[in-house]
């Protein structure tokens, strides 16, 4: 394909390329949680051993994703993409192959190392292709890739496992990918490459501060956070690291890991915040909400992954509404839209109890995902509106990384609040248990028992655990509501972009 991408088919092949890679890429953040316990055995770990098959891919991912525009400057777009296709495609099956923990790892590592451009090189992509009036429906097709796939991982994970093995978690990606792959090479168009050389010292600098993040949003609630040494000193390590490479980066200029410039976009730099906040929420939700319907209301896996698709569905419909509204109406007033719908759902999710109804388990959920389909395609959209097209491709790399660095803390403080918070209730509701509350003997008579059973104790601290965790959920879900409200102020900051009577991009040539 020649020339200036005008198409409608076109556009479309491109969008299905860059997208078969992108959900394959997000998925796979979340189809492999489900499969944890079955590698566990098969690979003879433990449990804190085998959570650094999660770990060491995020923690490759984050280091990699800023340079997305420094190897997209370098080899161009194109062939960017299709070498980030193959090595994830290989680095899956080298994984699926894994004999033990140590290979599985390794492969993990290069896995998230390949993958993590795929994201942003996909949004960088579809925005220099659709031209700037219909940026708004390019931004809705993208949104709907990474929203919904972390949705459908654990289903389709819980199902592969469940039918095949935990290998088939990462044997699926093949077929995918070479799709994907053979596809990409066809119809994607290529950018023009421009000779930039690594910084080395940059790139160290950031590797250690994104790596020591994440090893403290791992670690720190099983290490009891700042009363670790280890937390504390990689904490001091992870703000050494990321203000020595601020200052290196400002001394270097155009020569650094990635342009400091596109954060002087004010829109670029809220929208960023505006993306980890919303990564806090939609990550945290994700990972609370099987867990109670699992945990505690005894939901089988596959169920409580077809109870979580209502959300994903909710959220396209929006993303398709909004993609249509985005040019007519201030983003702004969408995503603030977004954001209390968002809310709205979320503080809906602190009315959960044990003997809720199907229905009022699902409506909170229908409303959380509308307001994040609101949300997500007008914060991307305005993201970009203001920044020169050279920049694209770097912008896509931190926007992601912005949100990755956001899922991440979103999932460390929600386990936190619903540890410690299950700890508080389990004090608050056991002091109630004592031969002197009338209430105890009306319950024990209720289930057929007196305190003078041997089974009664048991019985008691059963059920003293399960209303403390219903606690301890509804007051992680609180949590969850405010961080979608603290969405608001920060739309203050943010300027109103013209999406519609914008001189479009130039043309991409392949």
């Amino acid at each position: 394909m020649n020339g200036e991408v005008t198409s409608k088919h076109a556009r479309l092949l491109i969008t299905v390329a860059v997208m078969a890679a992108t959900v394959m890429q997000v998925i796979d953040t979340t189809i492999v949680n489900v499969a944890i316990p079955h590698m566990q055995g098969q690979l003879g770990a433990n449990r804190d051993e085998i959570s650094w098959v999660l770990t060491s891919y995020l923690v490759s991912s984050g280091i990699f994703m800023p340079l997305t525009g420094f190897f997209a400057d370098k080899f161009g777009q194109k062939r960017y993409l299709l070498l980030s296709i193959a090595g994830f495609i290989i680095s899956s099956a080298l994984c699926g192959l894994s004999q033990n923990l140590n290979e599985i790892i390794l492969f993990r590592l290069s896995q998230g190392a390949f993958g993590a451009a795929l994201a942003p090189l996909s949004q960088a992509i579809m925005v220099k292709t659709y031209p700037l009036e219909e940026r708004g429906k390019a931004m809705a097709i993208w949104g709907l890739g990474i929203m919904v796939g972390p949705i459908l991982g654990p289903t389709l994970g819980g199902y592969l496992t469940q039918a095949f093995s935990w290998r088939w978690t990462f044997f699926i990606n093949v077929p995918v990918g070479l799709f994907a792959l053979a596809l990409g090479w066809r119809v994607v168009p290529d950018s023009e490459k421009r000779e930039r050389r690594l910084d080395w010292t940059g790139f160290i600098f950031l590797a250690i501060a994104i790596a020591s993040l994440q090893y403290i949003l791992d670690r720190g609630n099983q290490l009891g956070w700042f009363s670790s040494r280890i937390i504390v000193a990689m904490t001091v390590i992870s703000l050494l690291g990321f203000l020595a490479y601020i200052d290196h980066s400002i001394r270097k200029g155009e020569n650094a890991l990635f342009r400091m410039r596109i954060f002087r976009d004010r829109n670029f730099t809220t929208a960023s915040i505006v993306m980890a906040t919303m990564g806090l929420g939609m990550f945290g939700a994700a990972l609370m909400q099987p867990e109670m319907l699992e945990g505690l209301l005894n939901y089988p896996a596959l169920t409580a992954g077809l109870v979580m698709a209502p959300r994903g569905i909710a959220s396209m419909i929006s993303m398709f509404a909004v993609g249509r509204l985005i040019g007519k109406v201030d983003a702004r007033l969408l995503i603030a839209v977004g954001a209390a719908l968002a809310a709205t759902g979320s503080w809906m999710m602190t009315w959960y109890s044990l003997n809720i109804d199907f229905f009022w388990v699902i409506l909170p959920i229908v409303i959380q995902g509308l307001g994040m389909g609101l949300i997500f395609v007008p914060i991307a959209t305005l993201a970009y509106a203001t920044l020169p097209p050279q920049d694209s491709a770097e912008a896509a790399g931190m926007f992601s990384l912005f949100r990755t660095i956001g899922s991440s803390i979103g999932i460390s403080l929600v386990t936190m609040v619903l540890t410690q918070h299950t700890q508080i209730a389990w004090n608050q509701l056991g002091g109630h248990i004592n031969v002197f509350n009338p209430a105890l003997y009306s319950y024990l008579q209720h289930i057929g028992l007196n305190l003078h059973e041997a089974v009664t104790p048991a019985v008691l601290a059963h059920v003293l655990y399960q209303q403390a965790n219903m606690v301890a959920f509804n007051d992680s879900f609180m949590f969850i509501t405010w961080s979608f409200i603290v969405i608001f102020p920060l739309l203050l900051l943010m300027r109103r972009a013209g999406l519609k009577n914008h001189k479009p991009p130039a043309p991409v040539q392949e």
